[in-house]
């Protein structure tokens, strides 16, 4: 190999103190195992419950007592496996865990299958006494979202065969992942520092690249890795939406973004509201891409050349450390509590901080009631993009951290919905630390231009993301079959009205909708958007006022699970149940887009 390629290093090679520290879960894997085996003994003891709930209230309280710990002892499993094959999916060891652990998980579940459907058949007049008695109280909450759901829960023993079923639903997202993150080779580009790898994690470096070259190959080659297999990636694809359809069909919803989207309680017209807002908000966006075309001195504004920074010259590296203390002081407004202990976990055992062969791409954050609120990064101290993901996974990790501290087992777990509140608020308020401490008037507009940037790729391309998954949705509820061709086509569409007119689409530009991790957890990204128009506006409302709206922000963070995300939204400030928020957002927008064209 030559000197000057650099390569991806194995897990081994990473140093101890940037790997996370799983401890706070389980001390070693054996300890894992021994705890497996009491997880997997469970639906024993699970039986002698059956036909006893309705008897009364301390009946009910002796099956939720014994549902909750073994609850907290399956997250803890669940979590730590998880975790484990995140650090080299390519580790036989590792999915090995997470199979045992997924086999036992439905065994588990299909031996309290019945509960639910018991739960529901409690008489009302009877379970409003219960929920008023003092060993309930702590499960009100649970139970009362357990009693929304009556319409969809089915008999005991059709529950059951759902939940032996629900082993195998995952198998598209499995797939497709390992596919995506292991077995797929991208390959090398040549640069001024040697061959660099191109991966899933090094790809939006390649795209922020000066070298217009250097972008054209890369993208090139990330495609053509893609172009290789895309009969497959569409086939996984089009199998992941018939499960949802599927699962949609037999709990009697009306579609299967009506399910996905009743836990939360948000009506459909939320999602609509939405992608109308956006839709009728385009025109500060194509004017941005009119502005990039310009001033990139393009003559044609292709697919990859979106990403570059507008302001050339700015080649700043940040290194971990340095990150950590930069969003530190950008969240000072939020106090001592909220900084310290995130700057803690940061320098602590929370984060996995480098790429390593094998290791899954992106990052995310990881909560749990018992461990401590993991983040998985692929951290390069080249990419100012990378510390904006620091602080949203940190966003996400303290809202983990507040919730599991306020709230009991049973209701801590926070929505979706909420959590990309939590997470781009934070970006929010270390977008405006790095504006008002740009050190030069270029930095300045680098920070302004990546801002932009970002509420494009937040708000307006999670959109154009959710108008894909509603119309891949309903062309399979309507009888189309999702063949490639029906897939590459409703995207490129999707591509034309969000980009405009000063677009020059590649041929394989439309593949990109078969490589997005997140279409298989459906009706998901659109939660992305209306998140930043809630921090947007939550932003705002903290740095703008006093006390008062800093603790009603606290409280969103503590609410967890105990009301529904609108409902804790309000509660904090900002009502999600009308345009209005996503509109300001798209406001806020145009007017980076206007001190950029000003600046530059």
């Amino acid at each position: 190999m030559a000197d000057n390629e650099k390569t991806i290093p194995l897990r081994s090679e990473i140093r101890k103190e940037y790997r996370w520290d799983l401890s706070s879960l389980y001390g070693s894997d054996a300890d894992w195992e021994r705890d497996l085996e009491k997880y997997a003994a469970a639906p024993e003891k699970i039986a002698p419950f059956r036909g006893t709930l309705g008897h009364s209230a301390e009946a009910l309280a002796d099956y939720l007592d014994s549902s909750r710990d073994l609850g907290i002892l399956e997250e803890r499993l669940g979590c730590y496996s998880e975790l484990r094959e995140t650090e080299d999916e390519g580790s036989g060891a590792a999915r090995a865990m997470t199979g045992k652990f997924t086999m036992a998980a439905a065994r588990v579940q299909a031996a309290a299958s019945w509960a639910a459907p018991e739960i529901q058949a409690i008489p009302d007049k009877d379970m409003a006494a219960f929920l008023n008695h003092p060993r309930i109280q702590e499960y009100a909450v649970y139970l009362k979202k357990i009693l929304r759901f009556k319409p969809h829960i089915l008999s005991g023993k059709e529950e059951r065969l759902l939940a032996l079923h629900s082993e195998g639903e995952d198998t598209a997202s499995q797939v497709f992942s390992v596919l995506t993150n292991v077995d797929l080779d991208f390959g090398t580009i040549e640069t001024k520092e040697g061959k660099l790898p191109l991966s899933q994690s090094t790809w939006a470096v390649f795209m922020e690249n000066p070298d217009r070259e250097i972008r054209r190959r890369a993208y090139t080659a990330f495609y053509g890795a893609f172009n290789a297999h895309k009969t497959t990636l569409a086939a996984l694809y089009s199998g992941s939406v018939k499960q949802d359809v599927i699962r949609a069909r037999i709990r009697n919803y009306p579609s299967a973004r009506a399910a996905a989207l009743f836990p939360d309680h948000a009506g459909e017209d939320v999602y609509d509201n939405l992608i109308s807002a956006v839709g009728a908000c385009l025109k500060p966006l194509h004017r941005y891409y009119s502005l990039r075309k310009h001033s990139l001195k393009l003559e044609e504004l292709r697919h990859y050349d979106v990403y570059v920074p507008l302001v050339s010259g700015i080649r700043k590296k940040t290194s971990w450390e340095e990150a950590v203390e930069l969003i530190s002081a950008a969240l000072s407004p939020l106090g001592d509590e909220y900084v310290s202990t995130l700057r803690g976990g940061l320098m602590g055992g929370w984060a996995d901080r480098y790429e390593n062969r094998g290791k899954r791409s992106g990052a995310f954050s990881a909560g749990s009631y018992t461990g401590a609120p993991y983040i998985l990064m692929n951290y390069k101290d080249d990419s100012l993009r990378d510390v904006f993901t620091m602080a949203h996974e940190g966003g996400h990790s303290m809202h983990s951290w507040y919730a599991a501290q306020s709230n009991p087992f049973m209701q801590y777990n926070y929505t979706i919905f909420e959590a990309e509140v939590a997470s781009t608020f934070n970006e929010e308020l270390l977008f405006r630390h790095l504006e008002k401490t740009a050190e030069t008037p270029a930095l300045k507009r680098y920070i302004i231009n990546k801002r932009a940037d970002d509420f494009l790729s937040t708000l307006y391309r999670q959109t154009m993301f959710a108008e894909f998954e509603k119309n891949t949705h309903a062309l399979e509820e309507g009888g189309t079959p999702l063949t490639l061709e029906v897939l590459r086509g409703e995207y490129r569409k999707l591509l034309e009205k969000y980009f405009g007119p000063e677009m020059v689409l590649e041929e394989e530009s439309d593949l990109e909708g078969l490589r997005i991790p997140h279409f298989y957890r459906a009706f998901y990204v659109y939660k992305y958007a209306t998140g930043i128009s809630a921090a947007w506006a939550l932003a705002e409302r903290v740095l703008a006022g006093g006390d008062r709206e800093r603790e009603d922000y606290f409280g969103f963070l503590k609410s967890g699970g105990s009301r529904f995300p609108l409902e804790s939204l309000k509660a904090a400030g900002v009502d999600m149940s009308v345009p209005g928020p996503v509109e300001a957002a798209c406001g806020a927008f145009g007017r980076l887009v206007d001190q950029l064209e000003t600046l530059l």
